[in-house]
């Protein structure tokens, strides 16, 4: 494999871009939207910049990782050499359904369908192609260039080659993949979504504080951020959507999402990217101070 189109040039695509070309691989980033392209590709270049500063890369790996790089807005002109060609849009099973169904209308048959999905069926997305042995859940952790895991999910038509080639590639990007069956939520989220929704419940009966609650995890369960934290970097919204994918697919009252979620969601408070959810980033990211809402 040396051809990759990643689709879509928000967080996720543009941190997948970002492994992608560091690890030496020709990269088509495609996205409807040109501004989003210009600011994926400001966003990869200030994240180098970090790691040369760090002294973790050169300017020569710098300048190669970035013009391994080229955007583009056309789809079918995107994905026309593409040995693995993957999708990081919104977690929409619709859109998701509608992008994979005109892939595999476009895409060489030789080529393998990804998917960066938390949460949606990766058997419900291969359904609409023709070539569902070839189509496979990659699940990046973000900050992708820095996180090691990667999630490989095989739908029930998935073929061993299709997983043993995708297991392979992740190795090359020196991250660490993990082989799982399809199911809601997979294994990442099918754990971290119940603890993150217990966390807001547990806001929510005002057992405890929001800084608290993050505090006794972090120093009493040793991770790294709070899990009302965690859930603003993820974004509420995507924590929203995971959780009802898991509601619906295993029909069991213990993945509804709490009311305060979803009222957080309805009022745009979608955590560190609109400003706002459990705490306030008016003053930046690294300036986080607990919304007035929950004082």
């Amino acid at each position: 494999m040396k051809n990759i189109t990643v689709i879509g040039a928000g967080t996720m695509g543009n941190g997948i871009a970002h492994a992608f070309a560091q690890s030496g691989y020709s990269v088509n980033l495609v996205d409807i939207s040109a501004d989003s392209l210009d600011r994926a590709i400001d966003t990869i270049t200030k994240n180098l910049d970090r790691l040369l500063s760090k002294e973790k890369i050169s300017e020569l790996d710098k300048n190669n990782t970035l013009s391994n790089i080229s955007t583009n807005t056309d789809l079918t002109d995107a994905v026309k050499d593409a040995d693995l060609v993957i999708e990081a849009a919104t977690e929409n099973i619709d859109i998701k359904l509608k992008i994979f169904k005109q892939l595999d209308e476009i895409c060489d048959d030789n080529t393998i369908l990804a998917t960066n999905t938390s949460s949606i069926s990766i058997t419900k997305i291969g359904s609409v192609t023709n070539r569902n042995d070839k189509v496979i859940g990659m699940h990046f952790m973000n900050p992708v260039p820095i996180m090691k895991l990667v999630e490989v999910i095989r739908g029930k038509e998935t073929s061993d080659s299709t997983t043993t080639t995708i297991m392979k590639l992740s190795k090359n990007l020196g991250k660490v993949p993990v082989e799982v069956n399809d199911a809601p939520g997979f294994v990442a989220n099918r754990i971290l979504m119940p603890m993150i929704n217990e966390a807001i419940l547990t806001l929510e009966e005002n057992v405890s504080g929001v800084e608290e609650i993050d505090t006794v995890m972090i120093l009493g369960m040793s991770h790294p951020m709070g899990p009302l934290h965690l859930a603003d970097f993820i974004g509420l919204d995507v924590c929203l959507s995971i959780l009802e994918v898991m509601h619906e697919g295993f029909k069991n009252p213990k993945y509804a999402p709490s009311k305060t979620l979803i009222s957080l969601v309805s009022e745009g408070k979608l955590g560190i990217k609109s400003g706002e959810g459990f705490y306030d980033y008016s003053d930046g990211p690294r300036n986080k101070k607990i919304s007035s809402q929950f004082k």
